[in-house]
Parts: C-alpha cells; sequence; structure tokens
C-alpha cells in the first residue's frame, strides 16, 4: 500500500485528515480546518508525507503547502485547491472536483476559503485562518 492509499484509508478509519509515510501515521477528527491546523501547530516534520482530507480547498492547500506534503487526495476538493497544490509541486487527486467549497449551511462559500480568496502567500493565508477560526469559535 502507498502512503497516499494509507492516507485514504485514514479516512475511511474515521480521521477527518490523515498524513503518512513509511508506516508512519498521524490523524485528526474534526470539523472544518481545525484538524489540519492541530497538526499544523504540532511543529512534526511533515515532508514528504502523503495526505488525505475530507474537504480540500484553497485554505487547506495553503496549510498543505507549508507542511511540506509530496501528494493529496481531497474527499473533495476546490479546483482552487488542486491548482494551488499542483503549482506548488504536489500531487492533487480526489474524489469529487468542485468550482468552490460551500459552507455547511449549503448557503455560500465556505468562510476559511473566503478568508484567503485574495491571499497568495501561505504563511499569510494560515495566519488569517487562525484568526478566523479563533473568531467563529467565539460565536
Amino acid at each position: 500500500m502507498t502512503d497516499l492509499e494509507s492516507a485514504v484509508a485514514g479516512l475511511k478509519e474515521g480521521y477527518s485528515v490523515c498524513l503518512c509515510r513509511k508506516g508512519e501515521t498521524f490523524g485528526r477528527t474534526g470539523r472544518g480546518i481545525a484538524p489540519l491546523i492541530e497538526l499544523y501547530d504540532s511543529g512534526e516534520n511533515f515532508d514528504s508525507f502523503s495526505a488525505a482530507d475530507l474537504i480540500v480547498g484553497k485554505a487547506a492547500a495553503m496549510i498543505f503547502k507549508k507542511l511540506g506534503v509530496s501528494a493529496v487526495y481531497g474527499e473533495v476538493m476546490s479546483e482552487k485547491g488542486k491548482a494551488l497544490l499542483e503549482q506548488s509541486g504536489i500531487e492533487a487527486s480526489f474524489g469529487t472536483l468542485t468550482e468552490n467549497i460551500i459552507n455547511r449551511d449549503g448557503t455560500d462559500i465556505c468562510p476559511m476559503e473566503k478568508t484567503v480568496a485574495e491571499i497568495e502567500n501561505a504563511d499569510e493565508g494560515i495566519k488569517k485562518l487562525k484568526e478566523k477560526l479563533a473568531q467563529l469559535r467565539k460565536q
């Protein structure tokens, strides 16, 4: 089984996001982008890991880029997320490709995607995502 296949299997086992490399697995559960932020904040070295996530938009792609992963599978992936991954030299695959990631209510674009829509720098994007996540948690 490849690292990417192992990461995808992690989703089937209940993880929201799963990173694998040579038998080493890091997985998190939770909603939205929070589990991926937890992995980013963990301080672990994820260079050359393969990753699988339930939803990969531009926001998640920025984080995966900073983590240094080599491949990402998104059960649902946006066109902007796919483009950012590929521009960063990261292999991108998906179950469903969509124009936009939609919010949980299905009424608008995901707030995390709106947060990074006009941002190209991943460091700046992650800073803004953390601010937005903190703001949403207070509501």
